[in-house]
C-alpha cells in the first residue's frame, strides 16, 4: 500500500476488496533537536509562539498556509512532536463481535506508521463522556465505527463538541445525516444481491432473511437490499420474509423460528452472530444445514470455518475500509479538505458448506 497522503481523496467513489488496541507502538528517538523552543520555531515559520502551540495542538483557527509553514519549520528544526495530538479515538459499538475488534486492530496497524496512536471506546450511549474526557488530550481525530452514526436520531453533542473544537471525524457505514463528514461503508445493498443471487442460482424460491433492528442504517440498507434482490427475481411478498431483532445470537434464533413456520428454505442473516442463532434454531427444529435449510451470514469473522457446517458468509472489506479511513484522517488532520460523498465498498463473498441446492419434493 502507498502510505503517501492522497489530498485528493479517496480514488473513487467504490471500490474492491483485494484487523482493537494491542499493535505494538514503538517511541521514535528523540533526537537532540527535540528540545527546542517554540520561539525558534515560530521565527522560521514567521509566525507567533502561539499560533505554533495551536499547530502542535491541533487546535482549530489556523489557515491551512500557516500551518503548513510551521509544519515545516517543526520539521526543518528536528522538533519531536510529542504524544498529545497524536491520539485516533475509535468509537465502537463494542468489541464482543469479532467484526468490530478487526476493524479497530486494522485501523490502528494502519495509521501507527505515522505517527499516530488508536485510543478504543466501546459504547455508543457511552461516546458524549469518552469525547469529554479525551477532547483536552489533543486527539487529533475521531474515527465513528459503526457506533452513533448508524443509529436515526442519536444524540448529537459529541460530534457538536467535535465540531465546537476543529477535530476532525469520519464515519464508517453510515454518516450523520444533518453533518457532513467523510464516510466510508461496506455497500449492504451489493451485499444483500450477492446472498440472495447465490441462493436463487441454487433453486431457493422462499428466501428469508433474519435482519437488525429497524433505525439501523447497516440493517436498513441490507434490508432494503435483500427486498430489491427479492423483486427482480419476481419472487412474490419479499417484505414478508424479512424479521427484524436484535444484532445477537438471540435475536438471530427467534428471527429463524419465525421465518421456519413461513416455510422458508433458505436464510440471509445480517450479521454472523444472527446467522449462529439462526443455526442453532434450525438444528433444534430437527432440521439439517444445508439439507434442508441454506443459511448465510453477514461479516465472515474468523470462527464461520470452525462452525458445523462452516458457513458461507458476506464479508466486509476490513482492509480497505482502514485503509480509506486512515487516508481521511491524515488529510483532515492536515487540514485537506475531502470529498463528503459517501464511498461504497464492494464487499465479498465467501463461500463454506452452509448453503446446498433446494431439496426437491
Amino acid at each position: 500500500m502507498d502510505r503517501s497522503d492522497d489530498s485528493n481523496g479517496p480514488r473513487s467513489q467504490r471500490g474492491r476488496s483485494s484487523g482493537t488496541e494491542g499493535a505494538a507502538h514503538r517511541p521514535r528517538p528523540r533526537s537532540p533537536a527535540a528540545n527546542i523552543g517554540l520561539a525558534a520555531v515560530a521565527e522560521l515559520a514567521g509566525v507567533s509562539e502561539a499560533t505554533v502551540s495551536r499547530v502542535l495542538n491541533r487546535k482549530y483557527g489556523v489557515s491551512t498556509a500557516t500551518r503548513e509553514a510551521v509544519e515545516a519549520a517543526l520539521r526543518k528544526a528536528g522538533y519531536e512532536r510529542q504524544l498529545k495530538g497524536e491520539l485516533v479515538l475509535l468509537l465502537v459499538p463494542g468489541v464482543a463481535e469479532s467484526i468490530f475488534a478487526d476493524l479497530c486492530e486494522a485501523i490502528e496497524n494502519e495509521i501507527a506508521p505515522y505517527g499516530l496512536r488508536a485510543v478504543i471506546c466501546p459504547g455508543t450511549q457511552r461516546e458524549r463522556d469518552y469525547v469529554e474526557a479525551m477532547i483536552d488530550a489533543g486527539i487529533a481525530a475521531v474515527v465513528f465505527l459503526s457506533s452513533s452514526n448508524t443509529v436515526r436520531n442519536a444524540d448529537p453533542v459529541a460530534r457538536q463538541l467535535l465540531q465546537s473544537r476543529g477535530i476532525p471525524f469520519i464515519c464508517v457505514n453510515g454518516g450523520f445525516p444533518d453533518t457532513p463528514s467523510p464516510v466510508f461503508s461496506t455497500d449492504d445493498w451489493r451485499a444483500a444481491e450477492m446472498a440472495v443471487a447465490h441462493l436463487y442460482d441454487l433453486g431457493h424460491r422462499r428466501i428469508g432473511m433474519c435482519a437488525g433492528p429497524v433505525g439501523n442504517t447497516p440493517a436498513d440498507r441490507r434490508v432494503e437490499g435483500f427486498v430489491q434482490a427479492m423483486d427482480r427475481r419476481e419472487l412474490p411478498n419479499s417484505e414478508d420474509f424479512v424479521v427484524r431483532q436484535y444484532y445477537n445470537v438471540e435475536g438471530g434464533r427467534h428471527a429463524a423460528e419465525e421465518l421456519l413456520q413461513m416455510g422458508v428454505t433458505a436464510i440471509v442473516a445480517s450479521s454472523d452472530d444472527m446467522a449462529l442463532g439462526a443455526m442453532r434454531a434450525i438444528q433444534r427444529a430437527g432440521l439439517r444445514i444445508p439439507g434442508d435449510i441454506s443459511v448465510i451470514g453477514y461479516n465472515d469473522s474468523y470462527m464461520l470455518d470452525f462452525t458445523d457446517p462452516p458457513l458461507t458468509a458476506v464479508r466486509q472489506p476490513v482492509e480497505r475500509i482502514a485503509e480509506n479511513t486512515t487516508r481521511a484522517i491524515v488529510a483532515l488532520t492536515a487540514n485537506r479538505s475531502l470529498p463528503l460523498a459517501e464511498v461504497l465498498i464492494d464487499p465479498e463473498f465467501r463461500l463454506r458448506g452452509s448453503t446446498a441446492p433446494v431439496m426437491t419434493k
